[in-house]
């Protein structure tokens, strides 16, 4: 149904009953907001209208009419200016009507309905802050909390743990009126998260290797609980100032952690001499291990060089017996007088026993060539084994040439 419906006057949507005559003019409602405000300024404007009748009553009228007029504008004037405020880039202005929040508002210069309608709050919204659990820095309070600091573990010990928390405002909306105390929040949800980890957690995994991972888990569950707290923080960093034994018993917890640094020097110092000695072994046996297989390929070829040789001597002595048997001897004999410088020899017709001075014969038969066109120096190995056979050479034929000439005798 419309709400100007023929036959039914002064019913509209606004609830206006109309005039005497059942019509009249018809408005719509206006904002709330503007509707005080308006009513504010009527009735700012009838207490100063007011005054400056008074004021220009009492100095006669007239002159004086217009001077408080004057005076009660520029009061005017100054009230509206009271409303005006700069944020800087690192804080935030929160705007309260009558207590109400009405908008936070950034950096830069802002207008507000002066006080007493509104009212703002600045905040500085980048300032890092910092809450201490189990300690006091302050120079009031300098020293340690026992009762923030101690506490229980999962293998029922106790630890003496001192935390520093770093965090800002994310939210000044938040920070000023979801929760009464922000930063009593903070401490007491740090605390109690910090005791949750703490008492899932060892003793030794706490002072040792875990305390990486029991800082992150501290910093994690304080954020997500502020965050249902509507508290408009943010924690930045949480840092493990220390964590030790309590007074009491650091002493035998001192022993235990010298005793575990031992251990693991020694466990590092075994390590390291296997490391060194295992690899020296393996390369041993595997020396020891190409050693035994050339010798077993030496061994091997030798002897079949032997067998080749004593076959072949076979072979030679079938064909001449008697002049391969003069030769053998020979050999034999040249090797043995090789290494000797006198040698004695008997005969089964006489008893007189002769003495053969090699030496002298050598040195004898080198003198019968004076003009020996000079020899090249060879090396260590080869010279040596060239002069030996030289040597056996030389002493061969005189020991032949002697027992010829005796032999004609």
């Amino acid at each position: 149904m419309a709400w100007n419906e023929p036959g039914k006057p002064g019913q509209d949507p606004w609830g206006n009953s109309g005039n005497k005559n059942g019509g009249g003019d018809q408005k719509p409602p206006k904002n709330q907001k503007n509707d005080d405000i308006d009513e504010l300024l009527k009735k700012a404007q009838k207490i100063f209208g007011g005054a400056s009748d008074k004021f220009g009553k009492k100095n006669g009228g007239g002159i004086g009419g217009v001077g408080g007029s004057v005076i009660f504008g520029v009061i005017g004037t100054v009230w509206l200016l009271s409303g005006i405020y700069i944020v800087d880039p690192a804080e935030r202005g929160v705007v309260t009507q009558f207590g109400s929040f009405v908008e936070e508002t950034k950096a830069g210069p802002h207008w507000h309905i002066p006080y007493p309608i509104e009212s703002v709050r600045i905040v500085n919204v980048d300032q890092i802050r910092t809450a201490e659990i189990g300690y006091r820095s302050d120079t009031n309070r300098s020293g340690n909390v026992p009762t923030e600091s101690l506490m229980l573990t999962k293998d029922e010990n106790i630890v003496d743990l001192k935390v520093a928390v770093q965090y800002q405002i994310s939210s000044a909306n938040q920070y000023l009126f979801e929760t009464s105390d922000p930063d009593l929040t903070l401490r007491a949800v740090v605390e109690s998260t910090l005791r949750e980890v703490v008492g899932q957690s060892t003793m030794d995994f706490v002072l040792t290797e875990g305390r990486d991972q029991v800082v992150s888990r501290v910093k994690e569950l304080t954020q997500e609980r502020l965050d249902g707290y509507k508290t408009g923080l943010i924690v930045t960093s949480v840092n493990l100032q220390d964590a030790q034994p309590p007074e009491q018993v650091q002493s035998a917890f001192a022993d235990v952690v010298k005793a575990r640094e031992d251990r693991e020097r020694l466990i590092n110092e075994a390590e390291a001499y296997s490391n060194d000695i295992i690899p020296k072994a393996r390369g041993k046996a595997a020396r020891e291990l190409e050693e035994a297989s050339a010798y077993h390929d030496r061994v091997i070829a030798q002897s079949v060089g032997e067998s080749a040789r004593f076959v072949s001597i076979v072979e030679e002595y079938k064909k001449a017996p008697e002049v391969t048997r003069n030769r053998l001897y020979i050999d034999a004999m040249s090797t043995v007088l090789s290494n000797t410088s006198k040698v004695f020899v008997g005969s089964d017709s006489s008893n007189n026993l002769l003495y053969l001075p090699l030496d002298k014969m050598v040195n004898q038969g080198q003198a019968t060539i004076p003009f020996a066109p000079p020899q090249p120096v060879a090396p260590m190995n080869t010279g040596t084994v060239g002069n030996r056979q030289n040597t056996s050479t030389g002493q061969r034929t005189n020991i032949r040439d002697y027992l010829k000439n005796r032999e004609l005798r």
